[in-house]
């Protein structure tokens, strides 16, 4: 197989925007066929035109997208993606059945609508009308919208935005089924738990481009293995930030927190300081490096796993 039969998606280069500002500034990614992905990021950080240039709905101003190793357009109308996007509106005066029902007739080898309602979690509302739904059922007839086609690539964009936490739930429950039948998924989030535990990589996209691409644990290990938060004692921070190890430190009331790539390194050094007061060890979270990544300096490009952020010492105050 040549590389594009094993590629599902991808970006070289591209750029997209919007007078000044640079929505989408150079990405670079390739998504397996197969392989289900997390975009990961900030409001604006470009997630949403990411998905707009993959879908052929934006023409990028720089580089190249494909799909399947054609065009994007191409890649949709021959029926071989699916779409779920935010800003979708019910259908008056139609229900759940006749709309879905409709959409996968236009693919060419669709899946049965039965099976499209029951994956989604919507075969009790097939005789519905769909502009008397509630936000979060609705949500789940974009979802059977989107995948009715069975398409070979399904895209979606803050799927989870509108639903409770059963209905999240039973949501990724549905995805995961679909994507185990060998499909393609990408997916863009803010929840960084469901990026962690759904998507076999994480891409996060900070300013339009990509600053890390990895699992979730080499994630982690990106923004530095472990937290060791100590009482300052009177030491200035530029101090602790030459300790073996550490790859940040964050002062708040008092007290700071040391991002480390070895904690046993860096508790020795502070040991010989005579600088531990209420010393505490723990692993980094996705949340500590979603943070570390995006705090705003701008990553070497390089997938040994990620793109990592310099060293970076930042002090906050405080407020009452």
């Amino acid at each position: 197989m040549t590389q594009t039969e094993h590629t599902a998606v991808s970006f070289t280069g591209a750029v997209k925007t919007y007078g000044a500002v640079r929505a989408v500034d150079g990405v670079d990614l390739d998504v397996g066929r197969g392989e289900t992905v997390a975009l990961l990021g900030r409001n604006g950080a470009g997630k949403s035109t990411t998905i707009g240039l993959l879908l052929g709905l934006h023409e990028p101003d720089g580089g190249t997208v494909e799909l399947f190793g054609a065009a994007p357009e191409r890649s949709v109308r021959a029926g071989r993606v699916g779409a779920m996007l935010q800003d979708a509106r019910p259908v008056p005066r139609v229900t759940v059945a006749e709309l879905v029902g409709f959409v996968a007739s236009r693919y060419p080898a669709p899946m049965p609508l039965a099976r499209a309602l029951e994956l989604a979690g919507i075969a009790d509302l097939a005789g519905r009308r769909v502009d008397r739904l509630s936000g979060g059922q609705v949500q789940r007839v974009r979802f059977a919208v989107a995948l009715c086609g069975d398409p070979a690539l399904l895209v979606l964009d803050e799927p989870t935005a509108a639903l409770d936490v059963e209905a999240r739930h039973a949501f990724w429950a549905s995805m995961r089924a679909y994507a185990e039948r060998g499909h393609t998924v990408l997916f863009s989030t803010h929840y960084l738990e469901e990026a962690d535990a759904y998507a076999d990589r994480i891409v996060v996209i900070d300013r339009g481009r990509i600053v890390a691409d990895g699992t979730g644990d080499e994630l982690r290990r990106a923004a530095g293995g472990s937290l060791v938060c100590v009482d300052l004692a009177g030491r200035e921070p530029a101090d602790l930030s030459l300790l073996p190890g550490v790859r940040s430190v964050e002062v708040l009331g008092g007290r700071a927190r040391l991002r480390t790539d070895d904690s046993d390194a860096t508790v020795m050094a502070l040991a010989e300081l005579r600088a531990i007061r209420g010393l505490e060890v723990s692993p980094a979270s996705l949340d500590d490096a979603f943070l570390a990544l995006t705090a705003g300096g701008r990553a070497p490009k390089g997938r040994a796993g990620l793109r990592e952020q310099p060293q970076q010492t930042r002090t906050r105050k405080e407020t009452v």
